[in-house]
């Protein structure tokens, strides 16, 4: 027993190889498939039961931590625990090495779009695959609200928020408005001042650039990102949200058809689900587009986890920032629920994609199918029926 907790408290001290580090992380950013949830777990079975890395509390910190700040939660725990391990340097290189993978894979998949996204064999492959997608998206839109409306004022609050998005507010003036009005309610509770812990916060209603069509730039695609990477909370799939309003809506670079092909990669391939960005780089403006997608989009998580150790621990302590990011959630869930509904819109367009949905669906949600078989049964199907 002794000799056991020596050998845990060794491997927790041991400084880890760069190399090692890199190359544990690029082999699960080329398996880590099934979103969010299941990266996670591969993390902790990798990194807490079979290397001892990090301990189970530690882990759970970090997890907690990711869940706090914007942007993609499992790509910062593998920011996270690359930082604790070798500082600076691991923070950099155990992010990188688990985007790596999955945005060259995508970056390969845009080149064959763009080239033979029209040929039947791909668009009846796609064509199975986007049901499948809204049925996974539904999933997951269900078991995160399960979690996130644990009062009645909170599901009044999403109520509320889906009318707002729906009726044309933008994607961060409703997280604003959702996470105002939790954290109000929680502070006419206890009439405790406002603390500075939700500035953060505050700052999200901070409305998107005017809505007019600009030639497409690639600085104005790097910094579009920039600012999605810097504000997107909740799962992958609220990035949805923020990439309809931003390139379909205001700048008119991408088609809805575009978009949900670009959700559609994004799930089918390991690793972030936020590579959708890679795609719709891609699209825009070849390769350097893609490059620039692809930093732009992940940059603020890296500049957040770096930043965010003295602050996490008082947002955990102030009950009024807890209220607000109470709120915040609840918001993303609307802006999910939102855009699930416009892109099922343009995904069931006949009873064989409905059939791909209910079956899809009661896969996800009843026998809880990893959802890379799902999308690979869909694509098979579309493949057939097109």
């Amino acid at each position: 027993m002794n000799d056991s907790q020596a050998r845990t408290d060794d491997s927790l001290q041991r400084r880890v190889p760069l190399a090692e580090l890199a190359l544990v992380f690029l082999k699960l950013g080329t398996i880590a498939f099934g979103g969010p949830a299941a990266h996670i777990a591969m993390m902790e079975d990798e990194f807490v039961r079979r290397r001892g890395w990090i301990s189970q509390s530690e882990f759970l910190d970090r997890i907690a931590a990711a869940s706090l700040i914007p942007g993609p939660s499992s790509t910062e725990v593998a920011i996270f625990i690359g930082q604790n391990k070798r500082g600076w340097l691991g923070l950099v290189v155990g992010g990188c090495c688990f985007i790596i993978p999955a945005a060259i894979l995508v970056s390969l998949i845009a080149a064959v779009y763009v080239r033979f996204g029209s040929l039947p064999q791909v668009s009846g492959i796609l064509y199975g695959i986007k049901p499948a997608v809204i049925a996974i998206i539904l999933q997951a839109l269900w078991k995160l609200s399960r979690t996130a409306l644990k009062t009645r004022l909170l599901v009044l609050i999403g109520s509320i928020a889906i009318a707002l998005y729906a009726f044309g507010l933008p994607p961060l003036a409703v997280l604003a408005i959702a996470g105002i009005a939790s954290g109000f309610s929680a502070w006419w509770k206890t009439r405790e001042a406002v603390t500075p812990a939700i500035v953060p916060f505050a700052r999200l209603a901070i409305p998107s650039a005017a809505a007019a069509a600009i030639p497409v730039s690639l600085l104005w695609l790097f910094l579009s990102f920039l600012k999605i990477g810097a504000v997107v909370f909740g799962s992958g799939y609220v990035l949805l949200a923020f990439l309809r309003t931003e390139f379909v809506d205001h700048l008119h670079w991408l088609t809805e058809k575009q978009l949900i092909d670009a959700v559609a990669v994004g799930q089918f391939t390991p690793g972030p689900v936020f590579t959708t960005a890679t795609f719709i780089g891609y699209i825009v403006a070849g390769i350097p587009g893609a490059i620039l997608a692809t930093i732009g989009i992940f940059l603020p998580g890296f500049v957040l986890v770096a930043g965010s150790g003295p602050l996490i621990p008082k947002l955990r302590r102030s009950p009024l920032a807890a209220a607000v990011l109470d709120g915040v959630v609840v918001g993303s869930l609307a802006l999910m629920a939102v855009v699930t509904w416009q892109l099922g819109r343009a995904a069931i367009v006949d009873w064989p994609t409905l059939a791909i949905l209910l079956a899809s669906a009661a896969l996800v949600f009843r026998f809880r199918l990893n959802s890379a078989w799902i999308i690979a049964g869909a694509g098979l199907c579309g493949w057939i029926l097109r």
